[in-house]
Formats: C-alpha cells, sequence, structure tokens
C-alpha cells in the first residue's frame, strides 16, 4: 500500500484482485464538453470485477439539481446491489486518473464505509502498468450495506449561507480560475458567473501532476500558494459537487479531518435569486 491511506497503486490493487472484501469501483464521470461516454467507456475495458457507478443516477431523484446526494436509504440499496458492502475495502477508480472518482470515494465514506481508497493514477495507470482489463461485466451478489443515518460531511445551501455569512469555514472552489473570477461562462445555463464572497480560488488541477494526486509537501505549496491554510477547517465546493472532492481528498490527505463538501456547489449558489456573488480573482486566486 502506499503511504498515504486514501490511495492505493495499481501494483498493489492487482495484488488483490479478485480477493475476497474488495470492492472494485469505475466512478468514471465526464462534463459534456469532453465528449467521453463514461459506461461506454466501461464496457470497452475495465478492471477485471470493477462494477459501473452511475453518478447521474445514484442521486436524489427530487431533485433538479445534478449529482445531488441520494438518502441514506436509497444509496444503500444502489451499491448493494452493486454487491459493495460497508465492510468491504472499496477502491474507486477513474478514466482521467483523479478527476471523478474521490466524488465517489467521499460519497462512500460520507455514508459510513471505513477502508475506501483511490487507485493512485487511475485507470490510465493501470492501463500504463500493462495490468489486465476485461470487457465482461461481473455480475455481482447483492450485499448489505448499513449506511449511516446522514451524509454528516456534506453541507446544503441554508448551512452554506450561515457559512458565507459568517465566515466560520475556509471556502475552497475548484473550478478553473477563470470561472471562478466570472471572466468565462458556466458550463449550465441560468448560472451566474462568479464566486461566493470569501471563496478561495483553488483549481483541482493544480492537486494533481499526471492524474496522481501530489505529494503532501507538493499539496501544502499549493494550498499555501492558494492563500489557504490546509489544517483549518474547510467546505469545498466546485460547479456540481465533483472536483471538489478532489480538494477533499487533499485536505484528508495532509490530515485534515474536519472538511465538507457543499454538494449543490455553484450550480445551486449561482442559479439561487438571493445568494450574493463576486468576480474578480482579487487576492485570493
Amino acid at each position: 500500500m502506499t503511504q498515504n491511506p486514501f490511495l492505493i497503486s495499481p501494483e498493489d490493487l492487482a495484488d488483490v484482485l479478485g480477493r475476497d472484501g474488495v470492492s472494485i469501483v469505475d466512478a468514471s464521470w465526464y462534463l459534456p464538453a469532453q465528449n467521453r461516454f463514461a459506461k461506454a467507456e466501461y464496457e470497452a475495458g475495465h478492471i477485471p470485477g470493477a462494477v459501473f457507478f452511475d453518478q447521474d443516477a445514484i442521486v436524489d431523484p427530487a431533485s433538479n439539481l445534478p449529482h445531488t446526494l441520494p438518502s441514506p436509504e436509497l444509496f444503500a440499496e444502489k451499491v448493494g446491489e452493486l454487491g459493495i458492502s460497508d465492510k468491504d475495502t472499496i477502491v474507486v477508480y477513474d478514466g482521467m486518473g483523479l478527476f471523478s472518482a474521490p466524488r465517489v470515494w467521499w460519497m462512500f465514506r460520507s455514508f459510513g464505509a471505513k477502508d475506501v481508497r483511490v487507485l493512485d493514477g487511475g485507470f490510465p495507470a493501470w492501463q500504463a502498468a500493462g495490468l489486465p482489463v476485461e470487457t465482461t461485466a461481473p455480475a455481482p451478489r447483492p450485499a448489505t450495506f448499513e449506511a449511516d443515518a446522514e451524509a454528516k460531511a456534506a453541507v446544503f445551501l441554508p448551512e452554506m449561507k450561515e457559512i458565507v455569512s459568517s465566515g466560520s469555514l475556509q471556502i475552497l472552489d475548484a473550478r478553473p480560475a477563470d470561472r471562478f473570477a466570472g471572466e468565462a461562462p458556466e458550463p449550465r445555463a441560468g448560472v451566474r458567473p462568479g464566486h461566493m464572497p470569501g471563496a478561495h480560488s483553488l483549481p483541482f488541477l493544480t492537486l494533481a501532476d499526471n492524474g496522481r494526486l501530489k505529494s503532501p509537501e507538493a499539496l501544502r505549496q499549493a494550498f499555501a500558494d492558494a492563500g489557504i491554510d490546509p489544517d483549518k477547517p474547510s467546505v469545498t465546493s466546485c460547479g456540481s459537487g465533483v472536483t471538489a472532492a478532489v480538494i477533499s481528498l487533499a485536505l484528508e490527505s495532509l490530515g485534515n479531518r474536519s472538511s465538507k463538501l457543499y454538494d449543490g456547489s455553484w450550480t445551486e449558489w449561482g442559479s439561487a435569486p438571493d445568494t450574493p456573488v463576486e468576480t474578480g480573482r482579487g487576492a485570493k486566486t
């Protein structure tokens, strides 16, 4: 295993491939502009035994926001159908290396799974290592996932308004700097450009190196360059709650166990009629 308790190398995963109690999850998801299709890529080739976690399907069906957390009961039902238990070692990966997998890592941990890892370098690193790939989807045996009653690491709009108003937590925004500054349009219709007052810009790509999470020393430098103290309580955000989890993974990797993730993220904040919005890069970019 790697030194980071939240990562696993391709070689270490290969050593436990097929072992009871190890669940492998393809958590790939892409933005429309990326012109990639996660389920089709999974069907074309995936890590042996991996199940596909559909981030557009395992959501709150009553929400009109993307990727809204489902209820604990619905999450438990869906991942149980995938053959995943909360007692398993759960390894998640994606097709870009470090993009959408941390969101599913965060979801599993939020709902009570104790041992969840992100594959270091994702599927590209697995392929580069010459490790086996299969095209046949497994037929998982249903499992019991006992979910926590609530996702304590999630923040929703009422609490987020209080955080912005009070400045009680560092707000870390994973979107590209031009979207944070309001210099580039948001990809979703009806969403205002800009950022939450007091937020820090920390594009998630600044935390990665060739699809892998940077070293602890490099992570601390990236936080420092953005004017952020990685040891202070923080809330992460992005466009729709996906890449915010890259920051959450980085914080946890540095020992910060008090971070939270704003589930509605900028899609919710920027489209709400009564939320304050700022533009410009300022001193916090």
